[in-house]
């Protein structure tokens, strides 16, 4: 497909729906305007979806799991579900953002296969629940592995310094956060593995059996559906490089690889981190616990290396955070060159990032993390992004029928099975949610109501360039 090197600029209302949305380019490749230069490697893509997956929720989640679920076994079950539906969804986007290589993740996506308001809705959600509110969460839960470090520290006020620094590192120049970005994720990856091979020697596994008669009810329940939502925000960020995908570099290749590496290895690391959890110590110890990875070092390795593994996990959710206050802008950015009203998002130097999207992030962000409970922030993030997720993945079929002669370099393994499953598996955990958590559920839903009212607000202000 050729673009001219003027677009054109049209109303909105006057876009035939057959024909593609928001098909954007920039007319000369790294010119501020439009396009940034391609300077991420398939690499970093990688590490930014290794990152932006291990975070809060592994070293988090467990804990309400076995409080909602019961079974250890089925806690660790409801692991490997989640790590099937991320890779399927994987797969899936991997197909779409190899076709469409441009940053902004669902919001370019759901623009071009649906409508400019289905993707606006996406924008705004990716902005409250996709990063911001992540954000917080994760920031947060540095703070409170830290405090095992610097005992007495206020928790909240060392999550927004957090946030704040980070923040400005990423708006001042790309290839410097995209460096911190990925020693901090190779770390990581190094801390988790050496922590599974030592507390696979330690642990009890007799544990994770205990109580193993009730699995098959206990996976039926709604509190294994509902328990999927919090394993869902867990494996959150299997489309990481989606968002970035303007500027990484050979994206036909490297952007497929780095969404199906990524996840892949995220979910070994998850099912041998749980397996440590799980037989760590008893289900009646870890039940209902944030900090589930606090009490298993403590059980596993004593006080003393269990506050130095505190401290370390403190340091490694770092990456966490940079990694989504790396991406989410990207989303903010494409909507600015979209709509005029929010023009002033795409504004960035030749070498930084989009200086007042990280600023807006960091605020959304902050303002999340001291309005919102721990638990009730996953709920809500569990349920809109499933939402989000499904969405965007039905629009592989939209597309293979739409426009069957688009050059899709890559193409989705288990194609037609594996989307489908996906959709399916979304849809059974918000079904559930709804009813097991209605109050999360109705939040979600008025986010994305919001967001409808903004877009007829930011409307007459809508270009589609071609």
């Amino acid at each position: 497909m050729t673009f001219p090197s003027s677009p054109r600029t049209l109303a909105v209302d006057s876009v035939d729906f057959d024909e593609p949305l928001v098909a954007r380019k920039a007319p000369r490749p790294g010119t501020l305007e439009h396009e940034p230069t391609r300077v991420i490697s398939g690499v970093t893509a990688t590490m930014l979806v290794v990152a932006s997956m291990i975070g809060t929720g592994i070293f988090t989640t467990t804990g309400f799991l076995l409080q909602d679920i019961g079974s250890s076994l089925a806690v660790l079950l409801s692991w490997v579900f989640g790590g099937v539906i991320a890779l399927f969804g994987a797969l899936s986007y991997a197909e779409l953002v190899a076709a469409m290589p441009r940053n902004g993740g669902e919001y370019l996506l759901l623009s071009r296969i649906y409508h400019p308001a289905v993707g606006f809705v996406a924008g705004w959600v990716s902005l409250v629940v996709g990063f911001s509110a992540p954000i917080a969460a994760s920031a947060l839960a540095f703070a409170v592995y830290f405090s095992t470090l610097v005992p007495g520290i206020d928790q909240q006020a060392a999550a927004i310094v957090l946030i704040l620094l980070l923040s400005m590192v990423h708006a001042a120049r790309v290839t410097f956060g995209t460096g911190l970005q990925n020693v901090f994720t190779v770390a990581k990856i190094l801390v988790v593995v050496a922590f599974v091979v030592g507390g696979l020697f330690l642990g009890d596994t007799t544990h994770i059996t205990e109580g193993s008669a009730g699995t098959f009810d206990s996976m039926l329940s709604p509190g294994f559906a509902t328990g999927l939502i919090f394993v869902s925000f867990a494996y959150s960020g299997w489309n990481g490089a989606a968002y970035i995908a303007g500027e990484v570099k050979d994206p036909s290749r490297s952007l497929p690889k780095a969404l199906a590496l990524g996840t892949g290895i995220v979910t070994l690391l998850y099912l041998g981190l749980n397996v440590v959890f799980l037989s760590s110590a008893p289900a009646s110890s870890l039940s209902g616990v944030i900090d589930v990875g606090n009490i298993a070092a403590v059980s596993l390795f004593g006080t003393a290396a269990a506050k130095l593994f505190s401290a370390v996990i403190s340091l490694l959710l770092v990456s966490s955070v940079s990694a989504m206050i790396m991406a989410g802008p990207r989303v903010y950015q494409a909507l600015g060159e979209d709509y005029k009203c929010f023009s002033f998002l795409t504004t960035r130097t030749k070498h930084s990032g989009p200086i007042y999207a990280v600023a807006l992030q960091a605020f959304a962000a902050i303002i999340m993390l001291i309005s919102a409970s721990f638990d009730s922030l996953l709920i809500y993030i569990g349920f809109t992004l499933s939402v989000s997720a499904g969405l965007t993945v039905f629009g592989l079929f939209v597309m293979r029928r739409r426009e069957p002669n688009l050059e899709r370099p890559y193409r989705c393994w288990g194609y037609p099975l594996t989307p489908i499953l996906f959709i399916a598996l979304s849809c059974w955990m918000v079904i559930f949610s709804i009813s097991a958590a209605p109050i999360a559920a109705l939040a979600g839903l008025a986010t994305i109501a919001s967001g409808g009212v903004l877009y007829l607000i930011a409307k007459p202000s809508a270009v589609v360039r071609r």
